[in-house]
């Protein structure tokens, strides 16, 4: 089996313009991740379980894992040194490790969700970690608009990892999709998918259906479509949605699918974070040959305003991304026929 470290060597001539440091930021992470995946295996056991007490900046009531995380891969990254930046969603400013001796000439810089869908970890169900990796502007100080808010379309890497029956590390470099599962006896994360793709259509969408009756027109309509049988297309399709999106866009990944996350009437500009969540994801997706879209715009073609940025966001299988694409514009062109 292909060790996560070996892989990475090997694949360090995909990046002529670096020397090893992508390389061995990308194995910091790996660590990072063997450390968060041991606690989430024992949480009920180390008392992990449940609130933390805080609020974050999301205003999101944080969890004693979302903390444990969060300080493993700032930690991880920090002790690394190849991370002159880390841009977290517990965190409002992010914390610029630049002044750190070790640090000081750091090409790289993180943001990362630290465990995407924690709510879920006192009832036993798939949790995650997010990460998106740009290069840095330049050798002065770090700065918002040169360093941080860069298009998704610039990162040099992105990734998850995957906290469930198995853990799993999938990411990319811009050269396809690679994933890794974490082999418990020697302690790493050994290749099990490689060359990752994503059919170009499925049968099941991933949505919150609850928030049906705050939904714009276009989802709504792409719903009932969905739930109307036809041989042709295999309809009605599968409404599966864990909550958490890691683990819905994981198994889309596998097996075809699509996952929604619109604007609602709470949320108008949507919920999920750009530069965190809907960037890397974005990225892996695109590389795997699907799609990732607010439903009339390209994810990897937004420019960022601000850190903590939401957006709406359609992403997976090609051919039914495409299909949602299709009633948003005919809301905009009634004259259009489904």
């Amino acid at each position: 089996m292909k060790t996560l470290g070996q892989f990475i060597i090997e694949k360090q001539a995909d990046f002529p313009f670096a020397k090893g440091e992508l390389s061995r930021l990308l194995r910091d992470i790996g660590i990072a991740a063997k450390m968060v995946n041991r606690e989430v295996n024992k949480a009920g056991l180390a008392d992990l379980l449940g609130g933390y007490g805080e609020t974050n900046v999301q205003g999101e009531v944080q969890q004693k894992l979302d903390v444990y995380a969060d300080v493993q891969f700032i930690s991880a990254l920090q002790r690394g040194g190849e991370c002159c930046y880390v841009a977290s969603e517990e965190h409002e400013l992010g914390i610029d490790l630049s002044h750190d001796f070790v640090s000081k000439n750091a090409k790289y810089i993180v943001c990362i969700d630290p465990l995407d869908g924690s709510s879920n970890i006192d009832v036993n169900v798939s949790v995650g970690t997010i990460f998106s990796i740009y290069r840095r502007g330049g050798t002065e100080g770090i700065t918002m608009a040169n360093d941080l808010l860069q298009q998704g379309k610039q990162q040099v890497a992105a990734g998850y990892i995957i906290y469930g029956s198995s853990t799993m590390l999938v990411y990319t470099t811009g050269n396809g999709v690679n994933g890794f599962t974490l082999d418990p006896s020697i302690g790493e994360f050994c290749l099990s998918h490689p060359n990752m793709k994503i059919p170009d259509n499925g049968q099941i969408y991933s949505i919150n259906e609850g928030n049906y009756i705050k939904f714009p027109q276009a989802i709504k309509n792409y719903i009932k479509y969905c739930q109307i049988e036809d041989a042709e297309t295999k309809r009605p399709y599968i409404s599966r949605y864990i909550g958490s999106m890691v683990a819905d866009i994981h198994r889309n990944l596998i097996r075809g699918g699509v996952f929604i996350y619109p604007e609602t009437l709470s949320f108008p500009k949507g919920k999920l974070r750009l530069m965190y969540e809907c960037n890397p994801m974005a990225f892996i997706i695109e590389q795997a040959g699907g799609k990732a879209t607010t439903g009339s715009e390209r994810i990897l073609d937004i420019q960022p305003t601000e850190l903590h940025q939401r957006i709406p966001i359609v992403i997976g299988s090609r051919k039914m991304v495409e299909k949602v694409e299709y009633f948003y514009r005919m809301e905009c062109e009634p004259s259009l026929n489904v």
